[in-house]
């Protein structure tokens, strides 16, 4: 975050950070992490109901709750796009070369 000092972000902290991203892993709530190859930012795919509750999980992330960092929350839904591929049988049709 802006006004953010590097020297904030103590091994500590940054230890403290890490298990509780893998213990929202191993809970099935943080499904990926990243992060971005072009800003130092990270992206988390979770499984929440809704966006207020993917904040509240954030929100208990020690950089988080420090002020140290913050997220932007995008709510996603599934691709439909391969329902187009499949019958009635939800099977998909073989493509047969010409």
């Amino acid at each position: 975050m802006p006004g953010v000092a590097d020297d904030a972000f103590t091994p500590a902290v940054l230890r403290a950070e890490a298990e509780h991203l893998w213990e929202l892993h191993l809970a099935g709530v943080v499904r990926q992490s990243f992060f971005r190859a072009d800003r130092h930012e990270a992206v988390l795919m979770l499984e929440a109901d809704s966006p207020e509750a993917a904040r509240t999980v954030l929100n208990t992330l020690p950089l988080v709750s420090a002020g140290l960092i913050g997220f932007e929350v995008v709510p996603l839904r599934a691709y439909p796009g391969f329902a187009r591929l499949f019958g009635d049988s939800g099977v998909a049709s073989p493509r047969v070369p010409n």
